[in-house]
This record gives C-alpha cells, sequence and structure tokens, in this order.
C-alpha cells in the first residue's frame, strides 16, 4: 500500500444496537478493482482521525471503497485472509427456487438441505450461510457510505465537481445496500447519518412504502447529478453511474409493483405495513413504467449501452456473444458490476478454483430448468417431451456437435455430451470414468466456463444489473400497464431472442400469455444471477414451490468412447429430496426470518410475516 496504513477511526461506531454496523476488521487492499486499476486502498480498523481520513482524496477513497466491499455479491471468493466466502453455502440462491437443486451434504452446503429442503429454517437458526442474513454486509455499506457522504466535503484536493460526483455514487452504493435489504426482508430500519457514541439506539422499522421511496429518492438525487458519469470509462469501470442508477431505480419500482405487494389481496395472513402496501394500485405500475421509458430515453440519447452481439451467424458465435454480456467486465452490456477482486483472490482464483469446483459438481440444475430452452431456432421445447424415446436429439445433434437447443442452455446448464470446466467431458452419465453420482443429470456451467482458456486473462464480476434484465422487466411492466403486451414489449423481449438466434416470440399473445413467456425468457437469460427467486416471490409463484422436480438418469450408449461419449439413453426421474414446500407451503418463505438476536436488540426491527 506504498508504504501507507490507514487505520479506520474510532468515531461513530454504533455503540450496542447493530450489531452488524461495528468496524469490522482489516481489508486486503486486493478485494475491489475498477477497470484494471484499484480505488485506493482499503481501510483498517482502529486508530487515527476524520481528519486524517479527509485530508486526501487519496484516504477519502479509501472509506468509499469499503462502502462497495459490502454489496451483494452471488459468487464464491476469498478473502484477505485466504478463506473462502460463502454466502449461501456453495449454493447459488437458485439452488431454492425451482431452477437448480443443492444436493452436497458437507456443511458449506447443507444449509439448502437442511434449512430450506426440511423446512426446518427459524428466526432462532438462521446463520450466515442461510439464503440471507439481516444485519451482515449491507449495513457494512451503509454505514462507509454515509460517514463519506458526511464528511468529503472535507478532502482539499478534490474538486467542487469530483466532491458532488463522488456524493452521488455513494449514493446508488447506499441505494443497492437498501435494496437488497428491501427484497429480502420488506420494510428496513433506515439510517441517515453514521451513529455516533451519543445517538439513541432507537431506529424503528420503516414501512414497506416508505422504504421504496427513500430508496427512489437516493435514485433521483443521484441521478439529477450532473457530475455523476453516465458511463465510466475502462480504468473507472465498475464505479456507480447515471445509467446504473436510473435502471436500479426501474427494478426498485417494478419489485414493488408486483402482486405479493400490490394487491388487495395479503401474500400471508399476517402481511402488515412493513412488508406490503396493504392495497392494489395501478399507478406502481406505472411509475415502473415511467422509469423503464426514462432509462430508455436515455440510452437512444446518450447510447453506448447496447446488447452485445454475435461477430457470426452460429451457435458458437451465440453463445460466446452471452458469455461475454454475463461474465465479462465492461462492455456495453453491465449497468452496475460489483467486484470483489482480481487474479488470485476471486471465484477462479489460483488457490481456490479446483475446491470450488469439486463442491459445484454436488449441485445441479434441475430438468424442469432444462426443459425452459427452446430449440435452436426458438420453438418451444414441448412439455411432453419423450425422453425415453425421443422423436430428435435433445442437445446435439447426431454429429455430437451442432447443438439443438437454445444457445443459452449450454452457457448456463452443463449438458452430456458437452465440455465442462477442465476441457473434459461433462461427468454425469452412466458409463463415465468419473460419474458424479449425486447430480439431477446436469451440472452448473454459469461462471465456471468450459476450459481455462476461457477464463484466462478475465477478471470476474458479479453482473448485478445488466441491459437484458432491464429490457425483458420493462417488457413485463408494459404488459401489466397495457392490459397486453404492445410492440414495444414484443420488441424488448425479441431482441434479446435475436442475440442468440432465436425466432420472435408469436404475435397475438393474451397478457397472461405474454407474462408467461418472458418470465420464461428471464429464467433462459438470467439463470445463475439471483433473478429467479425474486421472480417466483413477487409474483405469488406458489405453484412453482410446489411442483415436483425432476432430474435425468443418463447412460451411454454402447460403442461410445466412457470418457467422450455423445451419445445417449435418457429417463426421467423425480429428485430425491424433494423439498417439503410441495406438501406443506407457507408464504412467509417469500420473505427471509429476522435473526431472533436482532428482535431481541429492540432499536426497532420486527419479525417478518409466519416466523
Amino acid at each position: 500500500m506504498e508504504g501507507k496504513i490507514m487505520k479506520i477511526m474510532k468515531f461513530n461506531t454504533v455503540k450496542a444496537g447493530i450489531a452488524a454496523m461495528a468496524l469490522l476488521g482489516a481489508v486486503s487492499c486486493t478485494e475491489i478493482a475498477f477497470g484494471d486499476k484499484f480505488l485506493g486502498d482499503a481501510p483498517e480498523s482502529s486508530g487515527s482521525t476524520l481528519e486524517t481520513m479527509f485530508s486526501s482524496q487519496y484516504y477519502a477513497d479509501q472509506v468509499l471503497t469499503r462502502a462497495y466491499q459490502g454489496l451483494p455479491y452471488g459468487l464464491t471468493y476469498r478473502n484477505s485472509s485466504g478463506t473462502n466466502v460463502f454466502r449461501f453455502g456453495v449454493n447459488p440462491l437458485e439452488c431454492i427456487s425451482d431452477l437448480c437443486q443443492g444436493m452436497f451434504s458437507g456443511n458449506q452446503n447443507a444449509s439448502a438441505q437442511s434449512d430450506y429442503y426440511t423446512g426446518a429454517l427459524s428466526a432462532g437458526t438462521v446463520s450466515s450461510i442461510d439464503a440471507y442474513l439481516f444485519g451482515s454486509s449491507d449495513w457494512t455499506t451503509v454505514k462507509y457510505a454515509l460517514i463519506y457522504l458526511e464528511n468529503v466535503d472535507k478532502v482539499p484536493d478534490m474538486s467542487e465537481a469530483e466532491k458532488l460526483g463522488r456524493k452521488a455514487e455513494a449514493k446508488v452504493v447506499l441505494a443497492v445496500a437498501y435494496f437488497n435489504m428491501l427484497r429480502n426482508v420488506g420494510g428496513i430500519p433506515w439510517i441517515t447519518h453514521s451513529i455516533g457514541t451519543d445517538d439513541s439506539m432507537h431506529f424503528p422499522r420503516e414501512t414497506f412504502a416508505k422504504s421504496v421511496d427513500n430508496i427512489v429518492k437516493l435514485l433521483d438525487e443521484a441521478v439529477a447529478e450532473p457530475n455523476l458519469e453516465w458511463k465510466w470509462d475502462d480504468n473507472n469501470d465498475g464505479r456507480m453511474s447515471r445509467a446504473g442508477a436510473m435502471a436500479l431505480k426501474f427494478k426498485v419500482l417494478q419489485f414493488a409493483a408486483s402482486p405479493m405487494f400490490n394487491s388487495d389481496v395479503k401474500w400471508h395472513p399476517q402481511a402488515d405495513e412493513y412488508t406490503c402496501y396493504g392495497n392494489y394500485d395501478a399507478a406502481r405500475w406505472q411509475a415502473a413504467a415511467d422509469a423503464g421509458k426514462a432509462f430508455f430515453n436515455e440510452v437512444n440519447r446518450r447510447g453506448e449501452y447496447a446488447l452485445i452481439r454475435a461477430t457470426a451467424d452460429n451457435p458458437a458465435a451465440y453463445r460466446a456473444a452471452y458469455r461475454r454480456a454475463y461474465y465479462n467486465r465492461g462492455g456495453s452490456e453491465t449497468l452496475i458490476s460489483i467486484r470483489k477482486g482480481g487474479y488470485g483472490s476471486d471465484v477462479y482464483g489460483a488457490d481456490s478454483e479446483a475446491s470450488i469446483y469439486t463442491t459445484r459438481l454436488s449441485i445441479g440444475p434441475t430438468l424442469n430448468y432444462v426443459d425452459m430452452f427452446a430449440w435452436a431456432n426458438g420453438d418451444e421445447f414441448p412439455e411432453n417431451f419423450n425422453w425415453e424415446n425421443p422423436n430428435r436429439q435433445p442437445f446435439f445433434d447426431d454429429d455430437g456437435q451442432t447443438l439443438t437447443r437454445d444457445p443459452r442452455l449450454y452457457e448456463n446448464v452443463a449438458v452430456p455430451g458437452d465440455v465442462y470446466f477442465n476441457g473434459n467431458s461433462v461427468p454425469t452419465y452412466f458409463g463415465h470414468p468419473s460419474k458424479q453420482q449425486s447430480t439431477t443429470g446436469f451440472l452448473v456451467m454459469k461462471f465456471m466456463l468450459q476450459t481455462a482458456n476461457d477464463r484466462r486473462n478475465v477478471l470476474v464480476h458479479w453482473p448485478h444489473t445488466r441491459m437484458a434484465e432491464i429490457m425483458l422487466g420493462y417488457a413485463e411492466v408494459l404488459n401489466e400497464v397495457n392490459g397486453g403486451p404492445d410492440r414495444e414489449a414484443y420488441d424488448m423481449v425479441n431482441n434479446v431472442r435475436a442475440r442468440v438466434g432465436l425466432n420472435k416470440l408469436p404475435d397475438g399473445m393474451s397478457q397472461e400469455q405474454f407474462r408467461e413467456a418472458v418470465l420464461r425468457e428471464r429464467a433462459c437469460e438470467l439463470g445463475f444471477e439471483e433473478v429467479r427467486w425474486f421472480d417466483l416471490i413477487r409474483w405469488n409463484r406458489v405453484e412453482d414451490f410446489r411442483k415436483t422436480l425432476y432430474g435425468l438418469e443418463i447412460t451411454m450408449k454402447k460403442g461410445e468412447a466412457s470418457d467422450n461419449a455423445k451419445n445417449f439413453t435418457y429417463k426421467k426421474v423425480a429428485l430425491p429430496n424433494q423439498r417439503a414446500w410441495a406438501t406443506n407451503w407457507d408464504s412467509k418463505w417469500f420473505l427471509s426470518p429476522i435473526p431472533q438476536t436482532e428482535i431481541n436488540k429492540k432499536y426497532g426491527m420486527t419479525q417478518n410475516p409466519g416466523w
């Protein structure tokens, strides 16, 4: 760190109530990167003063960096001590949706099985490796962002324009953290200033409506600031931008307008003003539509953001374009990018990739998910497809090379006959020398990729928000506002499909048909990007939590090379460890429980319905 070690001051610590906001320990200066350069060194604990911390831009940037470091991140990574950091064991969030099944019994992965599939999770048992822990890193982001906002004006070597731009940036960071809390637990305590030792530890929970309004206000203030960049250059890529703020505003309003919250019928008998609006108002859908329109008008006016397109008209090029869209930093598609590290410290660091690969062998996408993907031309894959006696090849043509399905299937799911991770064949079929006995017949391909060359010289990131998500979301909102799809809604979806060579959706769809098509499209496009779970809850998709989940038993045909088979027989099977939800569903699962330890602190947080 150029011989300088900064110590975070002892000021403004939370004295008793919100333990998650207490100062954290040392953080490596390599844990966050913008572009190919670091945004200053991350601060470490104890010691200095406000005056020192904000005596220069170099030091002030460390505080803002620390705020960034608490943002939600969906991949396993290594922290500064070399320890794997698991947010939900090693499960992607999709493991509690219909897209994926966690099947590993070890303690790094057991929370999906032991807490969710059995229905055993309670407010007294929720832990740091469950799907969401209220009072974790979100409050770290809030604390450091507020410290920055309150003190950046003191920095002598920053222009007024720089300070205004950085303040707007910090407000977007705050909004991301608060939105993460909102969509997991509903209304939240709203902290307006960094907490001093003399502050009263009273932070009452805001209503759902007020929480939404507060987040939108932060984003409106950021968007209105002309010194916030619309899109950053390569050296600063990863900072919050005006485009990201506008996209996030749309996501917040889309989420809030959805039936779980925006309905005359409560989603749970105990639902209250902290977890829904309590009534239906079409104006909420219109507000989301207005935000989407404003975003796309600005994109059309300013440019710089667009879907990444294929360089050729063939499946390999479609796969490559889709991969660049979700995997690569920078580019024209990512609107909010969250970073945890560079080479050697992120999900594909040389010291961690083997262990992550091994644990991912025990996580399997479901056949239910695989069946969502269309044929390669865009025609729907039939619900009643005869797997035991198929009338056409479900993954590759007889040559074993030509894709028969939507190219995004192969980027999200490792299917039999394809190459996986280390350049070898996908080891999920009987007859493979390294057959994985506990899989669904499939493995996760998203973010794992096929070969070391695919991962070489690419700094991984978490694509929190990208253009395809906003396009599909805007199509959904237009469908609700207009009572059915208009031409703009169709165009949004068809443009996303065209990127991977699929044909257009048929004209004349009803509102319900189009809604279903968009939700399926979002699952196919945004799989393993933590979108499906929130789509299911905000639309009250009880049937998707209760349905039977399936996999395939796959056996290579005689005469095939055991380690590189291309021809198989299939048997559709119900997965073991079917979830208790199938017969004992309770809508309380739509929101996460608040740990009882947080309730006991009596600063104002209340328990969620049913917990």
